[in-house]
């Protein structure tokens, strides 16, 4: 299925992100949005030929910068994307010329991003161009870029000119320093060096060149090295630039250079790095992928969210971190905050908890910041920063300039105020270690963190001996509307949770590991006194609530301030404290983000205080009309989703859950052009997870309570759990009971399920219509779209042959009279014939399901060209030379693994397989999004089936048929044929206009 995005020019397939149109007003916006990466960088999605006024960025991990006097810097590197096309003497650019097709898509199943356009020269050259990039997820210092070029109506000379950019700018500052660059075979080189960091850059790149005779000439301008070439173009002939770039740093590798360039010269060609892309994501996706039927939008935006953090994650590094703004955008300099821990890390945790282990690992190597942070302000242990980047040292600036040039700049107070990020990065440590049972890394980082940080809450918190309790005074909560408050219940609350907590760590280690107990006692100066200090705070501390109702006053004062109604200023674009200022805001009771809320979902999981029922509900209908929900925080419509869905307000939860989801594809808080919203992305998992899906931890793993979403049927997912991994399969209708994880608390069958989410390949466009004279009976024909089994190869009998095996393994009679019901019937359609009225829970389905299909790919695995059916390949090709474009319509989900073994997917324009609708044939839902994928209308499309279901959805489609086989099964299709063999397209396409002629 598809649907398109709101004023944005997108349209979302399960796995593809389609843009039909450029928009100058939006680029920076879409910039982000199209943002690919590894989880060692990330690149934005610029334009390979530039733009006047576009921030094309690359990030790396862990490269930071000062900028003098003001702060630090996640670092823009240089450039590895410069493409120049030069046509007659016009260079490509979209400012110039004439647009006539665009499409732009992010293929978030292998990372790929894909432009193709068609454009017009100042001269009138139309010329066709595709280009396509990934950074490399089976090697994170590769990245790799390729170029068709297909000249549409003219001859001529085109010159390329593949360059390295040294002088990238954060902004206005430049951050590098040159050192040195030159060229090798086939390629050049650059090396760079941060001004005050001293962090060293190693970049490499070569070109090749497919389709024409073209030597490379190397041009070494400074800071700027290029490839060039050039060459005689041919009207219809594609010639296709491969360009391939290495890098590393020195914070990697002593020599970054030679690195790079030793590892360009070892490299094998583009095809064979995709691939190997393609099989790095196909093993994530297997563990991290959620599966959401009967909402279209939000099948692709979640998986969009969690491609963005995926790419972002470091895989192989654990001393950095996932920045606020991932590595997408300029946004907050790219500095890490609490976003990573609280709302980022539980998709990881769950999901690939070595990457949970990283980002926490982080936080440990950057405790001596954390440690001069608290003694600068006075305290003991480690103050962790609010705003943390490569040292751990606080780098929130002082001060934010206003947009107002005669205004006063303005006081950034979190830096010294907003210390429950001293609990919350303890909270995700507690939270990994009762996940995974990693005591080894808990013994030797996770201890430490969460005990050198509690002895800073000794140090904070202040006794009041008129209430005989101890008080935290002058802080920001999680609210940050509310500048200087005292007692506030989130900070206080989670300041005595991480004291129990260190408690019981303290204990543990002095049991378990005695040895590693009295290290830190002496490195952290740990005594028996300050245990029972962490103690008498524990039992001592202030929290304002009334116990008869259970309502929890967010801070010392808040019911006493100015109580407004939001509606009262609806409608609005702008959040409450750009409308009523800074001072007026601190005097009211509007929140910036869920507080008292926030922190009944922290404690939601355990069901500690004060946690329940009652309390939820009773804070929820004081505090969740006073929250700015639209435009205050990013953080909150996720947590307001899952707390909604705890309640029962489907409705609600479903709308929070949406804003949250679309914040950066619909751009509906305007600042995506600053990065993507990385702690949103990591709240939509939970909301699906923990809200949707209603997953709660138990000793004996995670079990199910759903509440799905109205209209949503399916929602599947798998989590790790203590080693084990746990699935989940979540049907519309079903609530509670053993149902929750096909048997919660088993082990998944992780490497057992032979799924392919291989990419489709490039969507090239459709010729420009051929409008036919209005007298003309011959149809518009543009497309073809081809079943496989049983038409383009003999499939079928793999299926039997797959069935017939689990058949035998269940004792279920089964032969090939049985196997002919099965034609064009869906897996589950033609199990359920199968075992008929057998006894079989739905959990067994599943698995015969998953065993059969494994059986089916080990059969496809012997499949080579020679199992193309007669005339098949022939018909293709002469297709193709006719500029007729090609689809697979297939409800197979192996469909391009089969296409890949018989050795014609170069051949394919365009995929729709099993992943790619929720409705199976005859439904026409598949047929129309081949189409669609083609860029041409139904009533222009050939399907060509051999099953009656096919030819149903063809012709439901407003599609001309053809039908192979015998007329008994296909007679409804507008043309039977036996087979392929001797088929011409001439002949079609003479039988169809004669079809044609007979309707007028």
């Amino acid at each position: 299925m598809q649907t398109k995005g709101h004023s944005r020019h997108f349209i979302y397939t399960d796995w593809i992100l389609i843009e039909t149109q450029f928009d100058p007003e939006q680029l920076h916006s879409k910039e982000t949005v199209f943002t690919i990466g590894n989880g060692y960088l990330g690149t934005r999605g610029s334009f390979e030929e530039g733009y006047p006024h576009a921030l094309p960025a690359t990030f790396i991990h862990g490269v930071y910068d000062d900028v003098p006097v003001v702060y630090t810097e996640l670092v823009n590197c240089p450039d590895w994307l410069p493409l120049i096309v030069i046509v007659n003497g016009d260079r490509f650019r979209l400012d110039q010329g004439e647009i006539l097709r665009y499409d732009r898509q992010l293929d978030l199943r292998q990372g790929l991003l894909i432009r193709a356009v068609r454009w017009r020269s100042p001269s009138g050259n139309t010329i066709d161009i595709s280009f396509e990039r990934f950074a490399s997820l089976a090697d994170p210092h590769v990245l790799a870029l390729r170029c068709h070029i297909t000249p549409v109506d003219f001859e001529g000379l085109i010159e390329i000119q593949a360059s390295i950019n040294g002088y990238p700018e954060n902004q206005g500052f430049n951050h590098w320093e040159g050192l040195d660059q030159g060229k090798i075979d086939q390629g050049i080189w650059l090396q760079r060096r941060t001004r005050s960091s001293r962090i060293e850059l190693g970049m490499a790149a070569k070109v090749t060149i497919l389709g024409s005779e073209a030597s490379l000439q190397v041009n070494t301008a400074p800071g700027y090295p290029t490839l060039s070439t050039s060459f005689l173009a041919k009207v219809q002939q594609t010639v296709t630039v491969e360009k391939i770039v290495t890098v590393f740093t020195s914070r990697e590798i002593d020599t970054p250079v030679p690195a790079a360039q030793e590892k360009l010269v070892h490299l094998p060609d583009y095809a064979t790095l995709l691939k190997a892309n393609q099989q790095a994501w196909d093993e994530v996706w297997q563990q991290s992928d959620i599966l959401i039927e009967g909402d279209s939008t939000a099948t692709f935006a979640v998986r969009y969210n969690l491609f963005q953090l995926l790419i972002a994650a470091p895989r192989h590094d654990d001393k950095v971190s996932i920045p606020a703004k991932t590595l997408s955008g300029f946004g907050y300099r790219g500095h890490i905050f609490w976003d990573t821990e609280i709302f980022m890390q539980p998709l990881f945790l769950f999901t690939q908890p070595a990457i949970a282990r990283n980002l926490l690992s982080y936080r440990w190597h950057t405790l001596p910041g954390a440690r001069r942070k608290a003694a600068h302000y006075g305290y003991k242990g480690a103050m962790f920063a609010w705003e943390s980047a490569d040292t751990g040292d606080e780098v929130t600036p002082r001060w934010a300039i206003g947009s107002d040039f005669y205004g006063e700049d303005v006081r950034i107070w979190c830096r010294d105020r907003e210390i429950h990020i001293n609990a919350d990065i303890p909270y995700a440590v507690w939270n990994y270690w009762q996940a995974t049972g990693d005591d080894d890394w808990m013994q030797k980082c996770g201890a430490e963190i969460i005990l050198d940080a509690a002895i800073f809450w000794g140090s904070r918190v202040e006794f009041n001996p008129e209430r005989e309790r101890y008080e935290i005074r002058g802080v920001i909560g999680a609210d940050e509307y509310h500048e200087f408050v005292h007692n506030n219940a989130f900070t206080n609350r989670m300041a005595q949770w991480h004291l129990e907590k260190a408690i019981a760590i303290y204990d543990w280690l002095a049991h378990k590991f005695p040895e590693r107990a009295t290290e830190l006692e002496q490195n952290l100066k740990l005594t028996p006194e300050e245990r029972s200090h962490w103690q008498e705070i524990v039992a001592k501390i202030l929290f304002l609530y009334d116990p008869s109702t259970e309502l929890i006053e967010q801070f010392e004062g808040f019911f006493q301030s100015e109580d407004i109604n939001l509606a009262d200023y609806e409608p609005r674009d702008r959040s409450m404290q750009a409308i009523l200022g800074i001072d007026k805001t601190n005097k009211c009771q509007v929140l910036k983000q869920p507080d008292v809320l926030m922190l009944l979902y922290l404690m939601r999981e355990s069901a500690d205080f004060p946690y329940n029922e009652k309390a939820l509900q009773t804070n929820w209908d004081y505090y969740a009309p006073r929250t700015d929900i639209t435009y205050g925080s990013s953080l909150g419509p996720s947590v307001q989703a899952i707390l909604a869905s705890d309640l029962g307000k489907s409705t609600e939860a479903y709308e929070q859950f949406m804003r949250a989801l679309m914040v950066d594809l619909e751009d509906n808080r305007g600042n995506t052009n600053d990065g993507i919203h990385g702690a949103s992305a990591g709240g939509i998992w939970q909301a699906v997870i923990f809200g949707f899906g209603g997953i709660q931890l138990t000793e004996n793993g995670p079990v199910a309570n759903p509440h799905l979403p109205p209209g949503w049927t399916r929602l599947k997912f798998k989590l790790h759990w203590r080693g084990k991994w746990h699935d989940f399969d979540l049907h519309e209708g079903v609530g509670t009971g053993e149902q929750g994880s096909r048997g919660a608390g088993e082990q998944g069958s992780r490497g057992e399920v032979a799924v392919s989410f291989s990419p489709p390949p490039l969507r090239s466009f459709a010729p420009l219509p051929l409008m036919p004279d209005a007298q003309s009976p011959i149809p518009n024909i543009q497309g073809f779209i081809f079943d496989l089994d049983g038409v383009l190869t003999d499939t079928a009998e793999l299926h039997y042959l797959a069935w017939k095996k689990l058949a035998d393994e269940e004792g279920i009679p089964f032969n090939r009279e049985a196997n002919e019901a099965l034609r064009g019937v869906s897996r589950r359609a033609s199990l359920m014939l199968i075992i008929a009225d057998r006894p079989y829970s739905e959990a067994q389905i599943e698995e015969m399901m998953e065993r059969k299909n494994r059986y089916y790919v080990e059969f496809i695995q012997n499949m080579t060209p020679q199992d193309l059916l007669p005339g098949a390949i022939a018909l293709l090709d002469e297709l193709r030379q006719a500029d007729i474009k090609i689809g697979i319509g297939s409800a197979s989900k192996n469909a391009r693994t089969v296409l890949e073994r018989l050795g014609i997917a170069d051949k394919v324009d365009a995929i729709a397989d099993g992943y790619s609708v929720q409705e199976p044939k005859p439904a026409p839902d598949l047929f129309l999004y081949a189409a669609k994928q083609l860029g041409i209308e139904p009533e222009q499309s050939v399907v060509v089936e051999d099953a009656a279901a096919g030819v149903e959805a063809a012709l439901a489609a407003g599609m001309w048929a053809v039908g192979l086989g015998p007329v008994e099964r296909v007679g409804a299709a507008h043309i039977v044929l036996p087979g392929l063999a001797g088929i011409k397209w001439a002949d079609l396409r003479e039988q169809l206009s004669n079809i044609s002629r007979q309707k007028q």
